[in-house]
């Protein structure tokens, strides 16, 4: 067997020194050939370039040479070996002339030299354009560096108002204002004291609100598929909308759904005889919370995720909204629409939290855009939107304030995920696959109190 082992290592050695002569090759070859004969610089220009980087050039050529030939110019003596070195020497300096001919190009036109390329070349309009958003990151970076609203020296003093006294005297920054309601709007004026529940954690000034940055720091998470310009996220209209409804206590019209497009979630203590652990066992214990504030609830167990037996979440999103359209058709009293998941995390990462003096899972409020950073997605028109964030925003806000490290930031992508549904649409990641199912549980009794506390008409 030790004879066989060392049998195949060596045969992998003789592989790698044909497959790295091989790549070598390959790169080399792409490299000069692939830049063309089209528009090449005048001798003096091709001059100055070769002298700026053919010396780079010409020792990596002759790496290359030496990977290609090595017995041809490492096993001779004397003059034989000069005269083949001479020979390796001539092939590089070829190859670095022709490939400095077609790097010229690059750098005439980073220039704005015309060099007679009758077509630009897209793969140099993609570079310009990295470097152009690379240039304004530094410029945001260096600009909000000086602010003390996003700078880490400030971090106490933009979370609690009653701190901003502490502000040095003269200073012109936020911290500097007198703090101001930060719920005082038409629908968030009583937000806060309507819930009557304890104020332990952050509260927000007006200005803050104010200030998009600000916002967005501390209350987003943004996918690069998804647009969140100063035209989507303003803090103070998604205070002005009312989601306030009547308890239906009487009538037994249903007014909250909560379903589940990913219904065969679980958590890390689910097993045979422990199936409840899932996300579906969570969203019928936020069924009953809410059924128990006087709430008429709707919940949806289909399976939208599995197809003749196999997982398919990919298609779940579209098979769950066939099936909550139908739900919504025979019951239109229905205005708030909940799809609860969990969130898919790293196995050593743990997103728990105290609250109540009970081990709770954080939760995540998640916003689609149904807009990329290239415009807005015709197919997946959202015409609820906005309410759809400020639906969410408001219950982060309460977040803040009555369970200090609760809810994580919102986190925006770019698609639609059914929230079209209803002005009051939202989708929920409650805990992930690391947490345990008492942990999930415990964390949707202060979901419900967040649902009642911008649902509530104060009554």
């Amino acid at each position: 067997m030790a004879g066989n082992w060392k049998r195949r290592r060596g045969i992998g050695g003789e592989k790698k020194k044909l497959l790295a002569g091989g790549l070598s090759v390959i790169v080399l070859v792409l490299a000069v050939f692939g830049a063309g004969k089209t528009g090449l610089p005048s001798a003096a220009a091709a001059q100055e370039e070769r002298t700026v980087s053919g010396a780079n050039a010409y020792a990596a050529l002759s790496s290359c040479a030496a990977l290609w030939f090595p017995t041809w110019i490492e096993s001779v003596d004397g003059g034989e070996r000069e005269a083949k070195q001479d020979g390796a020497d001539g092939l590089t300096r070829f190859l670095a002339d022709r490939l400095m001919e077609g790097m010229f190009w690059y750098r005439a036109a980073e220039r704005g030299e015309d060099v007679g390329r009758t077509k630009p070349d897209p793969a140099y309009a993609h570079y310009k354009k990295k470097q152009e958003q690379a240039k304004e990151y530094s410029r945001l970076a260096d600009a909000l560096s000086a602010s003390q609203v996003l700078s880490d020296s400030d971090k106490g003093s933009v979370l609690e108002p009653e701190r901003q006294g502490a502000a040095s005297a003269g200073s012109s920054d936020l911290s500097a204002v007198s703090p101001s309601p930060a719920i005082g709007t038409t629908a968030g004026r009583n937000l806060l004291e309507r819930a009557g529940l304890p104020v332990t954690g952050k509260t927000y000034l007006a200005e803050q609100l104010a200030d998009y940055d600000y916002v967005m720091k501390h209350f987003y998470t943004v996918h690069p598929t998804a647009a969140a310009g100063r035209d989507m996220i303003q803090a103070e209209t998604f205070l002005d909308r009312d989601f306030s409804l009547k308890q239906e206590t009487d009538s037994g019209m249903p007014q909250i759904l909560i379903y589940h497009s990913h219904s065969q979630e679980e958590f890390a203590d689910y097993h045979a005889g422990n199936r409840e652990a899932t996300i579906v066992g969570a969203g019928e214990y936020l069924a009953q919370l809410l059924e128990e504030k006087g709430y008429q609830v709707i919940h949806d167990t289909s399976v939208y995720d599995l197809r003749d037996g196999k997982l398919d979440r990919n298609k779940a999103y579209s098979y769950a909204l066939e099936g909550v359209e139908k739900i919504l058709k025979e019951n239109p009293s229905i205005e708030v629409v909940l799809d609860l998941h969990r969130d898919g995390v790293d196995s050593k990462t743990r997103l728990v939290q105290e609250v109540n003096g009970k081990p709770t899972a954080q939760i995540m409020f998640f916003n689609g855009t149904s807009q990329t950073p290239d415009g807005p997605i015709s197919y997946l028109e959202n015409p609820n939107r906005e309410d759809n964030l400020a639906f969410s925003f408001q219950m982060k806000l309460c977040a803040d304030a009555f369970y200090p490290g609760y809810a994580r930031n919102i986190y925006l992508k770019g698609l639609r995920y059914n929230l079209h549904l209803r002005p009051r649409s939202a989708l929920v990641e409650a805990g992930a696959q690391t947490n345990t199912y008492e942990e999930v549980k415990n964390a949707m009794e202060p979901l419900a109190e967040l649902l009642d506390t911008v649902l509530g008409d104060g009554g």
